[in-house]
């Protein structure tokens, strides 16, 4: 007969294991009115629909006591430095993959952290290779073939893992110097790397073989300055162009198209650029890390409509990074000082 410590049956109330749910209001972080964006009287375009900490983010479904339950036996373990709580700490990117699970690259916990709502559980991969830990993850795409590949900056190179996160080899050891940002095109097949530290982006072929270079150091239309985050959409490709305060838009050849922004001191320009991705219906959103916002432009460069200030409530961000969507329509941003992944849903026909 199966048995159970009277402590664990007082703090939860039995030892049957309950089914398990992911939420994207934790406790206490539920705004008391619903954000959205542009404000009464404008028309809604966008609305704020949550947040992503950690464990926090999973509760049983029989009720909200497991959670205050699951604090206390923390406390009683002697839980409290940072790595051992189950948490975001540093978030830089992340993605959507077929199953729906929202993957995060975490360079403060040197993992990918994968909130998984179907099975209900929160996971973290942390090896980059046997017998090697990730160090500075920060770009994170599919790889066409059930797989995915990280972009570690400490490390140097792409890591491959398996669909359970399994280390699987590498790309472009001895050939990137420092890679951030990371995506895959539908289109071409192709794998693009924002390589920061070259000042360039690096193209390789899904077996790893290096294809070509795009662009060097410079402030001209084919160049760049420590460019970090990259978007695949279409038959484009989208630079955050950081250290030139802009968004350069390229095909996939390498040929530019457009550039986004302009820097300045206000909020709508740009300083230190990082996310960049597109919705389904054509507009850009781009994280300007200085200012503490994601701004939304059209497909023509025009801004739209700025989000967030400065802060830790909720709508607000502090040196937010990555930004990635899920089916184009919900926005997910690495909200990296806050130690969160902030989730805003597109409801409108265009902001």
């Amino acid at each position: 007969m199966r048995r159970c410590s009277i402590s664990l049956i007082l703090l939860l109330g039995g030892c049957g294991a309950a089914p398990v749910e992911m939420v994207y209001f934790p406790e206490e972080r539920i705004p008391s009115t619903p954000l959205v964006w542009p404000g009464p009287p404008e028309v809604p375009r966008l609305a704020y629909a949550g947040e992503l900490i950690g464990e926090e983010n999973f509760r049983t479904v029989e009720g909200e006591r497991d959670g205050a339950a699951l604090r206390v036996l923390r406390w009683i373990a002697g839980i409290g430095r940072e790595k051992d709580v189950r948490e975001l700490i540093r978030p830089q990117s992340g993605m959507v993959d077929a199953a729906g699970r929202i993957l995060v690259t975490d360079a403060g916990r040197e993992a990918v952290v994968v909130f998984d709502e179907t099975a209900g559980k929160l996971s973290f991969w942390q090896d980059a290779e046997p017998g090697r830990s990730f160090l500075s993850p920060v770009g994170i795409a599919a790889d066409g073939s059930g797989g995915y590949l990280v972009a570690d900056a400490d490390i140097g190179y792409l890591v491959r893992l398996d669909g359970e996160g399994n280390p699987a080899g590498s790309i472009g050891a001895g050939l990137l110097e420092r890679p951030t940002g990371l995506c895959r095109s539908d289109v071409s097949g192709e794998i693009f790397v924002a390589d920061s530290s070259a000042h360039d982006i690096k193209v390789f072929s899904t077996s790893g073989r290096l294809l070509r270079r795009i662009g060097g150091s410079g402030l001209d239309a084919v160049n760049f300055n420590g460019p970090t985050h990259l978007s695949c959409s279409g038959d484009m490709l989208y630079v955050t162009d950081t250290l030139n305060a802009r968004v350069q838009v390229l095909s996939l050849s390498g040929e530019p198209q457009a550039s986004i922004g302009q820097r300045g001191l206000f909020v709508g320009n740009l300083v230190r650029p990082k996310g960049v991705v597109t919705d389904r219906d054509g507009h850009v959103y781009v994280v300007e890390s200085y200012y503490d916002h994601v701004l939304v432009f059209n497909a023509d460069g025009d801004l739209l409509l700025p989000i967030g200030g400065t802060g830790s409530t909720a709508g607000r961000f502090f040196l937010p990074a990555g930004a990635w969507t899920a089916d184009g329509r919900r926005l997910l941003v690495a909200d990296m000082f806050n130690g969160r992944v902030v989730v805003i849903d597109y409801v409108g026909d265009g902001p």
